[in-house]
């Protein structure tokens, strides 16, 4: 083995270099069936005001707030059936929830508020204009963002955009990435290992976390230790994707190969990170706007890794306006050791106490040890040399998940 010729940049401008070799996909005009998860390529304009006609908030009666004494009632509005005539003194409309608001009317009393007879209402003494329904433009008003771009499209975002009369949303295109296993001590899940190989789980947990990120992921396997096989295996998959995702041969072992195939097919920006776990981290690019990750073999590191230098990579190329994890300041649920020489991602837990939570190491840290990553609810920044916290401190974290 030799050194590496890499140098050790710290993580802030790892992500830097990473974040600014990403560009943001091309938009793409779909069909408002096919809009759910989508990013929004350009703000919603809303046409026209919402609601479009002064609607009743309530069951009750539509009247006019001046007039006094009782009331006769004249017709009914009812939800897409509007009572067609002008209220004049002394009327009244029974209305329903959502119906339009009859010309003439300027509030509507609640069912319950009123005494009803068969043809007329007794109504409280002194009424007030304006209660108990919607005017236009109360929702939006026409000519104001509904939804801001870079929005992650959900339910009720769909709905909006019905709203408004849209049959089709202009959205980013999704982010293909291509994800391969490489080594010759991974196999695929099901088959017996022999001696010195274990299963390649890295993919799973890799797929799984890139999907979440709202990634397709293209499958390629795993590739054992052959530099012509990766390197063709590769370059054909380079031409349907986006971005290149792999797990192990980033060391300086003779068998680590995939710095050696990026460096040929690309330039290597980030060949390693002053992180723990994760320090192998690479990153490039390869030709034509595409972006590769190196991801180290140790199921720990890749997982962190990806947490904060991939996965904001493709929520940018996304297009999504929001692509951090949240961070918390959190106590701590126990009496926890000092910061080493490298800066570390602890794996915590997040407990529930006295109405908020509390934090804990999920366990050893180990890099190889994939079950500290289960149950982790947040990673924890931990500065070199920074000294021992006592339980009850708080500390910010980097928020994956709540319990």
């Amino acid at each position: 083995m030799k050194p590496s010729t890499y140098p050790i940049i710290p993580l802030e401008e790892a992500a830097r270099r990473v974040l600014d070799s990403t560009a943001v996909l091309p938009a793409e005009e779909v069909d408002m069936s096919l809009g759910l998860g989508r990013v929004l390529a350009t703000d919603l304009i809303a046409p026209f005001d919402l609601p479009l006609w002064p609607v009743s908030a309530v069951d009750g009666y539509a009247v006019r707030a001046a007039d006094r004494g009782a009331r006769s009632l004249i017709g009914e509005s009812a939800a897409g059936r509007p009572y067609g005539g002008r209220l004049e003194a002394g009327q009244a409309v029974t209305i329903m929830t959502g119906a339009v608001l009859p010309s003439g009317a300027d509030t509507v009393i609640m069912l319950e508020e009123v005494q009803a007879g068969r043809n007329s209402i007794e109504v409280p003494p002194r009424l007030e204009a304006g209660k108990n329904f919607y005017r236009p433009g109360d929702d939006i008003c026409a000519g104001q963002i509904a939804i801001r771009k870079g929005v992650v499209i959900g339910g009720p975002e769909l709905a909006l955009a019905v709203s408004m009369g849209l049959a089709t949303l202009r959205v980013h295109a999704i982010p293909r990435v291509a994800l391969l296993g490489t080594g010759d001590e991974l196999v695929e899940f099901g088959q017996p290992p022999s001696l010195g190989q274990i299963p390649d789980s890295n993919r799973w947990s890799l797929s799984a976390a890139l999907t979440e990120a709202g990634a397709k992921v293209v499958e390629l396997g795993v590739i054992g230790d052959d530099l012509v096989r990766l390197r063709r295996t590769v370059t054909e998959a380079l031409q349907s994707v986006d971005v290149l995702v792999t797990s192990g041969g980033v060391s300086v072992g003779e068998h680590d190969l995939v710095k050696p195939m990026l460096a040929e097919l690309g330039t290597i920006h980030v060949g390693r990170v002053d992180i723990k776990p994760g320090k192998p981290f690479t990153f490039g690019c390869l030709p034509e706007g595409r972006i590769a990750f190196g991801l180290p073999g140790f199921p720990v590191s890749a997982l962190v890794t990806f947490e904060v230098l991939v996965r904001p990579a493709i929520l940018k190329m996304a297009g999504r306006s929001v692509i951090d994890r949240p961070r918390l300041r959190i106590p701590l649920a126990c009496d926890v050791g000092g910061g080493g020489a490298r800066p570390e991602f602890r794996r915590m837990s997040l407990l529930r106490a006295r109405g908020g939570f509390e934090a804990e190491p999920t366990g050893s840290q180990s890099s190889s040890r994939l079950a500290s990553m289960v149950g982790a609810h947040a990673l924890w920044y931990v500065p070199p040399e920074s000294p021992a916290l006592c339980a009850g401190q708080e500390v910010e974290l980097l928020i994956l998940g709540l319990p």
